[in-house]
């Protein structure tokens, strides 16, 4: 393999990390798996996900904070502090990518806006995260399950005659963190097309609405909501889990010829030439009358012979798996889904799920486990932290006072 693209296709790439919780650690862990140099700059009460306990790792830690901080350093800078700033901007002053996400205001308090940066440092590509963009919204707080909220999710998801709920994980986030990404990496396409750098802005609130896809799409062209169907699909049937006889399983017919696939296998073959069901339009007209048919007939049989019955028919089916069954799966079908990542000095191990990007011939990599608090300082940053990796950098001195 190329000894450059071994090292990862963004080696050389420096990241200046001011960004707390999931979004942006996401974003710039995906970076870092790619070769970045992510530098993870901290308050000296760390990242919130720190104390967000229980579960924990072997070693006490959070699972949640190290689901997202892999192949990073960690440095402590006060920001409320003249020695905490400076540290900081000489950070961001020699960095490819500054990442934050604070509210709105909060970066020019300290003097690491963009707007300050951008003088000193005119390649740099500067991603912005908010919850709710920077203008009427600015003052909102950006929640995961308070977007999913205001932003419609919630509204359709969960059963038709229960409450409205949230996805089980923060799903917001990482949609918005994946958004970071690709701007940020378009961002550094456009700087080698221009030499120029310039500014991502990305927020949960937008991320999700274009993430409602097809319910958004209904909606604007129709004028009505969608409402909440459970685990139904809007325009397609069957297309929900149903019960086997120990077990849920979810059938997702896409087809009329996966239809009389499906109907065939359950032994009622008569309901493909049933008007009521011959056509998806009509299934999904009529899919209360549908589903105990299906059910009813589901019921012979356990979930794990169904699901092998549907995929040898070619009707996609699945068992309906815990988190560690989901795994064992992706191992079962020759995946390699997990990764674990121990520290050479300390022997602290990490283990994650793997990166889902693959690059022919420039990997992702997971080279170190997620930093304690302050890892990396002093002796790392007094030799690093003035190193440009792309330009040279005359770093001015930082704001005075108290912010």
């Amino acid at each position: 393999m190329d000894q450059d693209r071994a090292r990862g296709v963004l080696d050389g790439i420096r990241v200046a990390d001011f960004s707390r919780v999931l979004a942006g650690p996401y974003a710039t862990m995906m970076l870092a798996d790619f070769g970045a140099d992510v530098v993870k700059i901290e308050s000296p009460g760390g990242d919130d996900t720190r104390s967000w306990t229980p579960p924990v790792d072997a070693a006490g830690a959070s699972t949640y904070f190290a689901s997202v901080n892999r192949n990073k350093r960690s440095v402590v800078c006060d920001l409320t502090t003249d020695e905490g700033r400076m540290t900081a901007r000489r950070l961001a002053t020699t960095a490819d990518v500054v990442v934050e996400n604070f509210r709105p205001g909060v970066m020019e308090r300290f003097g690491l806006d963009e707007r300050a940066l951008r003088p000193v440092n005119p390649r740099l590509v500067y991603c912005s995260i908010t919850g709710f963009g920077r203008d009427g919204g600015a003052e909102l707080p950006g929640y995961d399950v308070l977007v999913q909220a205001v932003g419609g999710l919630m509204s359709i998801t969960g059963a038709p005659a229960g409450e409205p709920s949230k996805a089980g994980v923060a799903v917001v986030d990482v949609l918005t963190g994946l958004n970071a990404l690709s701007g940020i990496l378009l961002a550094l396409r456009e700087r080698d097309r221009t030499g120029r750098g310039c500014r991502v802005d990305v927020d949960l609130l937008g991320s999700l609405l274009a993430a409602l896809t097809n319910q958004a799409s209904s909606t604007l062209a129709t004028g009505v909501s969608p409402s909440r169907l459970g685990n139904a699909h809007p325009s397609i049937a069957p297309y929900e889990v149903f019960r086997a006889v120990d077990r849920e399983l979810v059938v997702a017919v896409g087809t009329d010829r996966q239809f009389d696939a499906f109907v065939q296998l359950l032994g009622l073959e008569g309901l493909a030439s049933d008007e009521r069901f011959a056509t998806n339009e009509a299934r999904v007209r009529n899919r209360a009358a549908l589903r105990p048919l299906v059910e009813t007939a589901l019921r012979a049989r356990t979930a794990a012979t169904w699901a092998d019955l549907c995929t040898r028919a070619r009707v996609p089916a699945g068992l309906v798996n815990s988190v560690g069954e989901a795994f064992d799966f992706a191992r079962s079908l020759g995946g390699d889904p997990v990764v674990t990542t121990t520290d050479a000095d300390t022997g602290r191990t990490s283990v994650q799920p793997a990166t889902p990007i693959h690059l022919d011939g420039a990997p992702a990599s997971h080279r170190t486990v997620p930093p304690l608090l302050g890892e990396h300082e002093p002796h790392w940053l007094d030799e690093h932290a003035d190193a440009p990796s792309r330009r040279d950098a005359t770093v001015p001195a930082p704001t005075e006072g108290t912010p």
